[in-house]
């Protein structure tokens, strides 16, 4: 597989244009296992090898997936793999994993399956915007589809079993990347991660488990799977999310009516050197960015093309600039390679002609 397929065109999951909402998609992720097969971390390489063939052919007939790709980890080079990841189709685990390990993706990314991660499926479908229920009414089909060749391990009283006993039940995780540099900025963000902690909802940064907060980032998700149906969680979620995302209008206009200046000087200083710089970290131009969407959002920055920002977020990231480049890039490199890339899509989003 050459990934640079995926250099070229922007993520089916990014919205069209920042000021669409604070949240900036949605995801559904399903966890299921065969019945009568040892789980990924207890088969051998024989085994997972004959398992992921046969899932490989029951996915690419699935129509859920339409036009889909497979692609065996052992045969991707770590490069490869980064890149995957950090298109958020496949996880840092599937990513460590060779021989019996692989991943079905739909060509416009919206779909992806990864097959013996920590579980023998792992089903996700992610969507611009809040959508949460749309992305279940796909993962559902997608999951019906796939259990019509295979029997899952099910129990009446347990629900799917998995890998993780945290899974346990409905097999699902939701979760939304929300935007939410108002609360930030407010010093009100702790608090609310506090809240969510207490109604049982888990909070990462843009990368997932054990990545923190960049770039005002961040990924709130259910934990509990056990003891409630997939409809009920995902409407519970989508109401919780809902008040989130009231949460950060307020904390918004909160912070533009007491700090105007405050607000435009962050979203003019972003654009000026998201512009000019020659040198940008990868934490750096995701702060950047940050700023400068908060601007397009509160109608201070205006752009020819706003899906750039968007963009940006993953074309900046060390794997993409890497693959653009076509070799291994050391730190100072990528930090160049970046600020040469940003340099010129923003300038060609802030001045091309209509």
């Amino acid at each position: 597989m050459n990934t640079k397929q995926y250099i070229d065109r922007s993520s089916g999951w990014l919205p069209e244009r920042p000021g669409a909402g604070i949240a900036v998609s949605s995801r559904i992720r399903l966890a299921r296992n065969l019945r009568d097969d040892p789980f990924p971390g207890w088969a051998g390489e024989s085994e997972c090898t004959r398992i992921w063939e046969q899932l490989r052919d029951v996915l690419l007939d699935c129509p859920a997936l339409g036009n889909a790709q497979a692609v065996a980890m052992e045969k991707l080079s770590t490069l490869d793999k980064l890149v995957l990841f950090e298109r958020h189709l496949i996880s840092r685990e599937q990513a460590e994993r060779k021989q019996g390990a692989g991943a079905v993706i739909r060509d416009d990314e919206v779909v992806a399956v990864m097959v013996n991660e920590e579980d023998h499926l792992r089903l996700q479908c992610i969507l611009p915007g809040l959508a949460i229920e749309q992305a279940w009414d796909l993962a559902n089909q997608l999951d019906t589809e796939i259990e019509a060749h295979v029997d899952y391990a099910f129990t009446p009283k347990l629900g799917y079993l998995t890998a993780c006993p945290s899974n346990v039940g409905t097999g699902m995780r939701v979760s939304v990347m929300l935007h939410v540099p108002g609360l930030v900025l407010m010093n009100e963000i702790n608090a609310v991660i506090k809240g969510m902690a207490r109604i049982g909802l888990a909070v990462r940064g843009l990368w997932g488990e054990g990545s923190e907060s960049t770039g005002n980032m961040y990924q709130v998700s259910n934990q509990m799977t056990l003891g409630e149906g997939e409809d009920k969680i995902v409407d519970n979620f989508g109401r919780i999310v809902q008040e989130i995302i009231e949460h950060e209008q307020h904390a918004r206009w909160r912070l533009f009516e007491t700090n105007e200046a405050l607000v435009h000087d962050r979203a003019g200083r972003a654009l000026g050197i998201l512009l000019h710089a020659h040198i940008l970290t990868s934490k750096e131009v995701l702060d950047l960015l940050s700023d400068l969407r908060l601007g397009i959002d509160m109608g201070i920055v205006k752009l020819k093309t706003e899906r750039i920002i968007n963009d940006l977020l993953i074309l900046t990231q060390p794997g993409h600039l890497q693959k653009v480049e076509g070799r291994r890039l050391k730190t100072h490199e990528r930090d160049v390679a970046r600020a040469l890339l940003v340099r010129s899509r923003m300038n060609a989003a802030l001045y091309e002609q209509e």
